[in-house]
């Protein structure tokens, strides 16, 4: 297999360590990763602040809000939603990417920093970023935003998330979305797509971590037929009435039919979609080799989707 990974992938693709996923071992993993983390020399033409809000059960939720330091002007605001399987990563993950969308795409980030399983199963996290998206929305006056331009992002179980969000909003009917970007997403528990079997171990995620982070996300739901889209998009059974949505996947990503399925399933329930398939990436590959020009593509487009995400909503008031 690896002789079809993109050569500017392959040293992220050896450096990466392999997870053993065991409930036992998470927290060092979760203390190893947040010790590579460096929180990102800020633009002086931005500012970040954390704000802690009352989470679902009146738990206390971390969010990381970044914005221009000078706005003159109600802004399209975004969601984001990190990774780590549902089980690992955390609102320091990101900084860079979050940066630069407030930067390129002129809008505020609400980063969010749900509770992870096996601590706290679904629903605990979808539940708060719910309550982080319901903030959002409340407080759109004072955080100087556009109600009728808010979108949410994410990628891998954030992609997960994200995708879950867009279904839970538009039944709860509270807030309207004008966007989402799941990226690359984690919603099918079955595990069992052509692509899952065929990456089954190795290239950073694959079908036995897969496995591993799904039995923690779902508790006693794993494995049983009580399991709701809320958990797993994939499988949901009405997909009309999201918002326009951009996603992507690499083509040796173990999400690759899952996400490939789901495109096809927005395409014919009337749901507008970009989405691009990259050829010799792994899963989190532009993460891992930021530098390659594969990675570079792929994150400029990102950035991209996000700016036209927001400018259809403008195009449409105009």
């Amino acid at each position: 297999m690896k002789n079809r990974v993109n050569p500017e992938l392959l040293p992220g693709l050896e450096m990466f360590p392999e997870l053993d996923l065991q409930p036992e071992f998470l927290q060092a993993i979760r203390e190893g990763a947040a010790q590579m983390n460096q929180l990102a020399m800020a633009d002086e033409s931005l500012s970040l602040n954390d704000e802690i809000i009352p989470g679902p059960d009146a738990n206390p939720l971390r969010l990381r809000i970044y914005r221009p330091k000078s706005q003159n002007e109600a802004l399209p605001a975004l969601l984001w939603i990190h990774g780590g399987g549902y089980i690992l990563g955390s609102v320091d993950d990101n900084d860079d990417l979050c940066m630069r969308f407030v930067q390129e795409a002129n809008c505020v980030v609400v980063s969010v920093d749900y509770r992870l399983a096996p601590e706290h199963p679904y629903p605990a996290p979808i539940e708060d970023c719910y309550s982080a998206l319901k903030w959002i929305a409340d407080h759109a006056a004072e955080l100087n935003i556009d109600p009728h331009s808010i979108g949410v992002a994410g990628a891998s179980a954030g992609g997960g998330l994200t995708a879950a969000l867009t279904l839970l909003a538009r039944d709860r009917q509270y807030p309207s979305l004008c966007f989402q970007m799941p990226l690359y997403p984690m919603i099918d528990d079955r595990n069992n797509t052509p692509s899952t079997n065929e990456i089954k171990a190795g290239f950073v995620w694959n079908q036995q971590t897969n496995e591993a982070g799904w039995k923690m996300y779902l508790g006693e739901l794993y494995g049983t037929d009580r399991i709701p889209a809320y958990a797993a998009p994939a499988r949901a059974d009405d997909y009309s009435n999201l918002p326009y949505t951009y996603t992507c996947v690499g083509q040796l990503d173990p999400f690759r039919d899952e996400t490939i399925s789901y495109v096809t399933k927005l395409a014919q329930a009337g749901v507008d979609v970009e989405f691009h398939l990259y050829p010799g990436a792994y899963h989190g590959f532009e993460g891992i080799n930021p530098g390659a020009a594969i990675s570079v593509r792929a994150t400029n487009e990102y950035i991209e989707a996000v700016k036209n995400g927001f400018e259809r909503v403008a195009k449409v008031k105009a």
